[in-house]
């Protein structure tokens, strides 16, 4: 028999603001214990010196996830001139220096080729897994390994800064799986004069932005308080890029055991894929066929 997850039956989103020198997984932790929630995950992996937004899944919303890790993002990072380093950002060994410093001119025409489809290569210290063992462990053990690239849309990345010759402040939007990392590696490559991650934020991700984001010490505050679910945000945020199609109550049920129902939908094709609401309130997600959603995720509150 399945052990019973202890824990509260609740369900959304709550937006935090990561600090440096905590893993994502750690952040999720905290706010499953401050939430008393069953169930929780987070939307897109920070690096533990990383900082800004992680919009962290409770109970049902975890299953809206993907459609927040796919969507458009954006980064503001500071990138190191004239070394580089065996991780790519400040937390590894310098293993490589140029007294060359790029003016922003060049800075600006190299970012032009980091932008729209791009192929990128992630860092040796990454979780990409190699025969099935996470790259940043057989880095640890002083390997060096050939990772394959991959593909990464970039829809923007601007200078926006450049406090001296050393140090250039960039902002990226893009869609899923960029190593900012990698960027601010290759970019020092292009450049010819090597380059690493100093300091990285993500601005926002999908629908949710830093906008009253919780700090780590205000949900600490806050644990198991009532005042804490005031900021929970609703599991409909999750599927705010997909189309939503509604559903009378006999057609809820339905879907809810898994099986394909009749909807009211407009402007949505065959094949798409979109989400059912009753009173506004998600039912499931799956494909619109013939006036029917077929469900392949179902929600219950």
């Amino acid at each position: 028999m399945a052990r019973k997850r202890k824990g509260r039956d609740i369900s959304g989103w709550l937006v935090i603001d990561k600090p440096a020198g905590l893993t994502s997984t750690a952040v999720v932790n905290k706010v499953r214990w401050a939430m008393q929630a069953k169930k929780a995950g987070h939307a897109g992996t920070l690096d533990p010196e990383a900082t800004g937004l992680l919009a962290v899944a409770l109970g049902e919303a975890t299953k809206t996830v993907p459609y927040i890790t796919d969507a458009l993002k954006a980064y503001e990072f500071t990138v190191r001139l004239g070394q580089s380093t065996n991780t790519d950002d400040a937390e590894g060994e310098v293993i490589a220096q140029s007294d060359a410093r790029p003016t922003d001119e060049d800075i600006k025409d190299a970012l032009s080729g980091f932008v729209g489809d791009i192929m990128q290569v992630p860092p040796q210290f990454s979780a990409v897994k190699i025969d099935g063992e996470r790259a940043y462990k057989r880095a640890r053990d002083g390997e060096e390994m050939e990772i394959e690239a991959r593909p990464l849309w970039v829809e923007e990345l601007l200078l926006t800064d450049r406090p001296d010759a050393d140090t250039a402040v960039l902002e990226m939007t893009c869609g899923k799986g960029g190593y900012v990392r990698s960027i601010a590696r290759d970019l020092g490559a292009a450049l010819g004069c090597h380059g690493h991650v100093v300091s990285l934020r993500r601005l926002w991700s999908g629908p949710f932005d830093l906008d009253g984001a919780l700090t780590m010490e205000e949900v600490e505050k806050l644990a198991q308080d009532p005042a804490l679910d005031a900021h929970l945000r609703p599991l409909e945020v999750g599927l705010a890029d997909l189309p939503c199609v509604t559903c009378p109550a006999e057609s809820a049920a339905r879907l809810r055991n898994g099986n394909p129902a009749l909807v009211l939908a407009s402007g949505v094709e065959y094949g798409e894929e979109c989400w059912a609401a009753m009173d506004g309130e998600a039912v499931a997600v799956g494909r619109y066929k013939s006036g029917e959603l077929h469900p392949s995720r179902v929600f219950v509150r």
